[in-house]
């Protein structure tokens, strides 16, 4: 056999012995707007962790994971199921988690009496959590996401992203959205701080005419009042 035909069958038997192999992907999206809009999928994994985590995992288990966490620092943090809060995708083999958290121990505001405008400050540290897809899979979000918000990533000026790949390890892309109006975006740590939209009811509130209007407001309704009498 000469050499040209022994090259050719060599390619030809290793390409018959390769395996396509599959490298699994979690994404995970945080909205905020009056409350945080989470989405967690796990991509592209493998057929028996995706079949176990098709008995084993339950919508709840990352939100209340996250929950227990912040009771352990005395912290009341809420959260309540998306429309559609687990999905599974047998065809790319993804599972797909979805939640909302509030509460002011992420979300808080203060108000600018200048600008009346709304200083929000969102915590993001609850990102840093254990989970248990099933007994034999789970992904370390602590240590996996240790890097602080304010060192991540600025696609736009109100999206933080960070991305997070390991050998051996499923690849993290974990992505926090502001709201579109949001201005004066800031990270110190793990605490974001925006300022949004000015609302109406905070308009009326530092307006100073707000006195003179409830005046004339009561003097009217005293006026009906003694008319209907």
């Amino acid at each position: 056999m000469n050499k040209p035909v022994l090259v050719a069958f060599t390619v030809i038997i290793v390409l018959l012995h390769v395996v396509p192999s599959y490298s699994d992907e979690i994404t995970a999206n945080v909205r905020i707007d009056d409350s945080l809009s989470v989405t967690y999928d796990f991509a592209n994994l493998d057929q028996t962790v995706y079949e176990q985590a098709r008995i084993e995992f339950t919508p709840e288990k990352i939100p209340e994971t996250i929950v227990e966490n912040f009771k352990k620092g005395n912290q009341t943090l809420h959260w309540g199921p998306s429309p559609s809060p687990i999905e599974f995708d047998n065809n790319t083999r993804t599972i797909r988690n979805s939640f909302f958290l509030s509460g002011s121990s992420i979300m808080s505001f203060i108000l600018n009496k200048t600008t009346l405008r709304r200083i929000y400050e969102i915590k993001t540290d609850w990102r840093k959590i254990e989970v248990n897809l099933t007994n034999s899979y789970s992904v370390d979000f602590a240590r996996r996401l240790a890097r602080p918000v304010s060192e991540w990533q600025k696609l736009s000026s109100t999206t933080f992203f960070h991305e997070s790949k390991e050998p051996g390890e499923p690849d993290i892309l974990f992505y926090i959205v502001l709201p579109a109006s949001a201005s004066a975006v800031q990270a110190e740590g793990d605490t974001i701080y925006y300022e949004g939209q000015p609302y109406l009811e905070d308009q009326l509130l530092g307006s100073p005419f707000l006195i003179p209007i409830a005046l004339i407001v009561a003097l009217v309704a005293v006026f009906v009042y003694r008319k209907a009498g």
